[in-house]
């Protein structure tokens, strides 16, 4: 009745791309993301990352925009891909300043040429709401359904119905990334009512975050204790969906601070206290999140009656040009004013995080905090794993000493934990009988896979 392959995510942790086929061979793939870290030099030099045959690939479907799910979008059009490419509404329009922006880093700085493949990216790109069944075009009996997924503005989980109706139809599930509960702004995902196949991510399948709250206080006593060094606190973060849930719960901070705290020293320091996101591309991101407060939660509308501004606060500064960024890292490191900056990317694998590391890692007075998963390869995960012994990495083949000091919160992720995952499986009426674990370090699968199938005896669990 059909088939499902993988062209990513298999060994590692990025390049998420999967297969569905049909009985008649028409194909849809399931993202397109780019490989990052030691799993992208495993690509020969000169080759495409597009290694696989696509004549039967009809349609594109986008669960969500972060790089390792679509960075690879534009080797698939290139390699002559020309169908229909479907997202939720949100992601449709968050897509083509995703692809601009990776093209102008990686690929290429020529206008004419990023501006041709935008045209053909609008051509291509359709829009969807959530929860409403399409067929996509030139397909008989598959039929396909956006589910939130509460990752990032705009994520799904795909329902796709294999058969001629939807009662009689097999269903398979791919996940996406879900998020975790309780995550800033948006809602939690909800589990399918029945899947047959399930096709999920184990970024975390190793382990449990904590809660919400317990972060939240992990993450402002980190900060203060950085900023006792007098110096600037570094976060790397994705530009979509981590740098918006961090100023969400900085302002949160901020408030109780200023407003509920009764340690006058502490609410000074935060009311006087510069937050910088350096990243224009960022900046784009946050405007779309707010004209998008439609899909924020509760939480975040009520506080939006309350008067509040989560993502637009006093002490928020957005550098936008080159200009200002280098005169702001020279500022920054010059004066060692305390600082709290934001910026890309969250790997520290480019973009002008590179930059700030540069100058301030050697600087006794700086702390770099990771709030995201750094892939193996990537020198976030090389600053993680060295720092803290007073080791090295090198940026862009530079040898960088780390002096400053690195700090890992660990439980403060966009994505779902073990628990989430295998709720998401539970609490679905009808649970799948074949679970298929990508998208997550070996550990981390080996253990999902363990639990699953402890919690579903009578299912097959496979890592491909």
């Amino acid at each position: 009745m059909y088939n499902i392959s993988h062209h990513g995510a298999v060994n590692g942790v990025t390049g998420s791309c999967h297969r569905l086929t049909l009985d008649s061979g028409d194909a849809i793939l399931i993202d397109c993301g780019m490989f990052q870290g030691a799993e992208a030099d495993l690509i020969p030099d000169g080759h495409s990352p597009i290694d696989f045959d696509i004549s039967d690939v009809k349609a594109l479907v986008v669960t969500h925009c972060h790089i390792d799910h679509v960075g690879r979008i534009p080797y698939l059009m290139a390699a002559g891909f020309s169908g229909p490419i479907y997202a939720t509404e949100a992601t449709a329009q968050l897509l083509p300043l995703v692809l601009e922006d990776a093209l102008k880093v990686g690929v290429t700085r020529d206008e004419s040429l990023i501006n041709n493949f935008l045209r053909l990216l609008d051509k291509q790109l359709v829009g969807f709401p959530f929860k409403q069944w399409f067929t996509p075009d030139g397909f008989e009996g598959l039929q396909v359904k956006f589910q939130r997924a509460g990752h990032i503005l705009g994520s799904a989980y795909v329902e796709c119905a294999v058969g001629k109706t939807l009662r009689g139809s097999k269903r398979v599930v791919f996940s996406g990334d879900l998020g975790a509960p309780y995550s800033p702004l948006l809602p939690a995902p909800k589990s399918p009512y029945r899947c047959d196949d399930l096709v999920i991510e184990s970024t975390y399948g190793d382990r449990c975050h904590e809660g919400r709250k317990s972060r939240r206080k992990r993450l402002q006593a980190t900060i203060e204790r950085c900023l006792m060094n007098r110096g600037t606190v570094l976060i790397p973060a994705f530009s979509i969906g981590r740098t918006q849930e961090l100023l969400y719960e900085i302002e949160e901070i901020i408030h109780r601070a200023t407003y509920k705290s009764t340690d006058d020293e502490q609410g000074a320091l935060w009311e006087s206290l510069d937050i910088i996101v350096d990243s224009p591309l960022a900046a784009k991101f946050t405007a779309h999140y707010r004209s998008l407060k439609k899909l924020w939660d509760a939480e975040a509308r009520k506080r939006l009656r309350a008067g509040r501004h989560p993502l637009s606060f006093e002490q928020l500064t957005t550098i936008e040009s080159h200009r200002e960024h280098v005169q702001t890292v020279e500022y920054l490191a010059n004066t060692g004013k305390p600082a709290i900056v934001i910026a890309a990317s969250g790997m520290c694998a480019g973009g002008r995080m590179m930059n700030y590391l540069k100058a301030l890692l050697p600087d006794v007075r700086t702390d770099v905090v990771f709030v995201g998963y750094q892939a193996a390869g990537t020198p976030g995960r090389d600053i993680q794993k060295y720092g803290p012994r007073g080791g090295y990495v090198y940026l862009d083949n530079e040898k960088i000493d780390i002096r400053a000091g690195v700090y890992t919160l660990s439980g403060y992720s966009a994505h779902a934990d073990q628990k989430d995952l295998l709720n998401f499986i539970r609490r679905m009426r009808h649970q799948p009988k074949t679970v298929r674990i990508v998208h997550g370090d070996d550990e981390a699968k080996n253990e999902l896979k363990r639990h699953i199938q402890s919690q579903l005896p009578d299912s097959k669990v496979i890592i491909p």
